[in-house]
């Protein structure tokens, strides 16, 4: 036995071994964070995974002492345990990792000291709320309530928390009242472990269409670049001869070179030509 696991009781070491075996059965090795995750919020989400990946929660130090003892590249996952952490396993690449927990999120009301993600905002009309203390609670907080034919309604809507700000508890239970859910809980990738290399989420977070159209766009400026420098390739070099007999062509109908390829298109060009001038002169 190691040494970073001599010292520990056998439960201990059991899990240190199946983290290490489970480290060299898959691909991939990942950190999630499980903060503010409710139990059966989290046994959804094990069984959304369930096929796709393995999702084991241990104690942060039994993970260190696995990656430790397991040494090379992949130890350096230790850097990234940071909270509840638990360890994710999977065969996927790391992107589609990254996309699979972004679809496990769910939106839950907000506790006092979440941090509100995005903008929160209220929206005018009608709240459900007989007249009653709600109305000033609401205006407590900023809220611009009023009551409308017995009824409490928001009259503006409103930007009630920003981005970023921390949420208060008269915030939070205004939220709830409002049955505003605007938190994000869901399993937040930390790091990926792939093939030798680490994955950060700033990595993963890409704009999958945005991504797509601009591959469709190199390509087609590297055709374009390809056919008009005559830069022959597989893909292009039917073009390149085609752009060149049109262009020969077109040298030769305006050079009046009569040859078989172009003698029908110079007297087209010529009886044209002849049409409109006799349509000038008709017309003077």
């Amino acid at each position: 036995m190691a040494l970073y696991t001599s010292h520990l009781p056998q439960w201990k070491k059991d899990e240190v071994e199946e983290t290490k075996r489970y480290a060299g059965e898959y691909d991939l090795v990942g950190l999630v964070d499980l903060h503010g995750i409710p139990g059966s919020q989290m046994q959804d989400m094990r069984r959304n995974l369930r096929g796709m990946a393995v999702l084991k929660m241990t104690r942060n130090t039994l993970i260190r002492n696995a990656f430790s003892e397991l040494g090379g590249e992949i130890e350096s996952i230790n850097n990234y345990l940071d909270g509840q952490s638990a360890l994710i396993y999977t065969n996927e690449s790391p992107f589609k990792l990254f996309r699979m927990l972004g679809e496990t999120m769910t939106k839950m009301l907000a506790k006092p000291g979440d941090i509100a993600p995005e903008d929160i905002v209220i929206s005018k009309g009608p709240t459900g709320f007989p007249a009653g203390p709600i109305v000033g609670e609401l205006q407590q907080v900023g809220i611009p309530a009023a009551i409308e034919k017995g009824k409490v309604v928001i009259r503006t809507t409103k930007t009630f928390i920003k981005a970023g700000d921390v949420i208060n508890k008269k915030q939070a239970d205004i939220l709830s009242k409002l049955d505003i859910k605007s938190i994000d809980v869901g399993l937040n990738l930390q790091v990926a472990f792939y093939k030798g290399a680490f994955f950060e989420p700033s990595m993963l977070a890409i704009d999958e269409t945005e991504y797509f159209n601009n591959i469709v766009l190199a390509a087609t400026q590297a055709f374009n670049l390809s056919v008009n420098a005559v830069i022959p390739t597989a893909v292009t070099v039917e073009s390149i001869i085609g752009k060149a007999v049109q262009e020969a062509r077109n040298l030769g109908v305006e050079g009046a070179i009569y040859e078989k390829d172009v003698i029908d298109l110079i007297i087209s060009r010529a009886q044209r030509e002849t049409l409109a001038v006799s349509g000038i002169v008709e017309g003077n």
